[in-house]
């Protein structure tokens, strides 16, 4: 599964966009200096049944960004991405 393909996924478990996702992680705290990714996890796992895979794909954009490596950019692995940057804004709204 590519990394746009878990932010998708948990787009369509919480009905909320990725970007609102690391505004409410961000109200909650759960980025401030020292936070923990188990933090996330649980929040995402109790109020959305997000699993940890899922939820550490999250805590990648809350902690770093939208920016993922190049690995598996332009492949034709499982893992492949489109681009190194990850779109935050919906699906509906993504580009083609």
């Amino acid at each position: 599964m590519s990394f746009q393909a878990y932010l998708d996924t948990i787009e369509d478990k919480t009905g909320l966009t990725p970007r609102q996702l690391v505004e409410i992680a961000h109200e909650k705290g759960l980025d401030a200096p020292g936070a923990k990714a188990a933090g996330v996890v649980a929040w995402l796992q109790e109020d959305y049944g997000v699993g940890r895979g899922h939820a550490m794909a999250l805590w990648h954009v809350i902690t770093k960004g939208p920016q993922i490596g190049t690995k598996h950019v332009g492949t034709q692995g499982s893992h492949r991405d489109e681009s190194d940057t990850l779109w935050l804004d919906g699906k509906a709204t993504k580009p083609r």
